[in-house]
């Protein structure tokens, strides 16, 4: 059986997912626009649709969820008492994440630190605005959220 807490859990962790998932897919459909974009796609062989559209609303979920997930489940423990702070480092923590996967995949191009520059400029305004995103909600499930 269920407690009532981890209902409470899953329903605020639903809506913080869906919102920094849909921020995170936003941002890089504005950014599938730029020139700069279509350079990095091209040295990946990434198709348009594939790597603009498709792929990051559910890589943008998924990011989304863990960090909903952390911020919901270890709010006390990381520093600051700003929410969205706190969300930023943890979206920081992943972007860690995808500079080692980014740099593992530039290394294989022709021209990998040219890659990884641009794939890391693309990245840091979408971490941060997704983190920016899911802090603002958890902020306004305040009274649910909090204790």
């Amino acid at each position: 059986m269920l407690k009532k807490g981890s209902t409470i859990l899953s329903k605020n962790l639903f809506k913080l997912t869906i919102g920094g998932g849909l921020a995170f897919w936003a941002f890089t459909v504005a950014f599938s626009l730029l020139p700069m974009m279509a350079e990095f796609r091209a040295a990946f062989s990434i198709p348009y649709i594939s790597g603009a559209i498709v792929d990051p609303l559910f890589g943008g979920l998924i990011i989304s969820c863990c960090v909903s997930y952390f911020l919901l489940r270890f709010f006390d423990k990381i520093p600051t008492k700003n929410p969205i702070l706190k969300s930023v480092i943890l979206s920081f923590v992943a972007l860690g994440i995808n500079f080692i996967l980014l740099g593992v995949a530039a290394s294989r191009t022709s021209d990998a630190l040219h890659v990884f520059l641009i794939g890391a400029m693309l990245n840091i305004p979408r971490y941060l605005f997704l983190g920016v995103v899911i802090g603002h909600l958890y902020d306004k499930l305040n009274g649910s959220v909090r204790k």
